[in-house]
């Protein structure tokens, strides 16, 4: 019988030490074809990606999203959060994502998916859904990033309501709003190394 594990609750990780996230140096923003074909041929280089999607919150009932609005993907090293208002930016994105041998690995997926499939028109390939994995080993609820970097690492991922909640759509995204984004993907892509391992 597989042994049923819980993560730490809330007042457990807020103990623990903080998890050393991407700075603004390590993080570069694509908005145009140029900087979408660099990112694309510096992904290219890695096996797998922390993988999510951030789309413009809607706030009235029957209200439909038209996102995601931002993709961001991320390896050890840099994280790249597109913008994808671009057409030439999307074009790239949507390459990305449907490039298979790659794993592109995030927490809660399923949303993102559909998303994409509706605005990219493809199906992404080698989607991991790191919860999947969690829930493998005896996880009882969704582990999400902040339990998982809790358990692997002993450390506090911090998320900002505020970035979680702000409009992605804009034309501009903050400093703490591609922080976020990249942080995303960042600690996703750090979960699957662990795992990996």
């Amino acid at each position: 019988m597989t042994q049923r594990l819980d993560t730490p609750d809330k007042e457990a990780i807020a103990l623990l030490p903080p998890f050393e996230r991407l700075g603004l140096d390590r993080i570069t923003l694509v908005n145009t074809a140029k900087q979408a074909q660099i990112a694309h041929d510096a992904l290219m280089a890695s096996r797998a990606w922390g993988f999510d999607t951030e789309s413009k919150p809607t706030f009235r009932v029957g209200e439909a999203s038209d996102g995601p609005h931002v993709l961001q993907l991320s390896t050890r090293e840099r994280a790249w959060v597109f913008q994808l208002h671009d057409l030439d930016c999307r074009a790239v994105a949507a390459d990305l994502l449907a490039r298979p041998g790659i794993a592109k690995a995030g927490f809660g997926l399923g949303d993102d998916r559909k998303r994409i499939i509706q605005k990219f028109g493809v199906e992404p390939a080698d989607v991991l859904e790191l919860n999947s994995i969690f829930k493998a080993q005896g996880y009882r609820k969704e582990v999400g990033v902040k339990g998982a970097v809790a358990v692997l690492f002993k450390q506090r991922f911090q998320k900002s309501k505020k970035a979680a909640t702000s409009n992605w759509a804009n034309e501009r995204l903050s400093e703490s709003q591609l922080v976020y984004a990249a942080n995303d993907a960042y600690a996703a892509y750090r979960v699957w190394e662990a795992l990996s391992l």
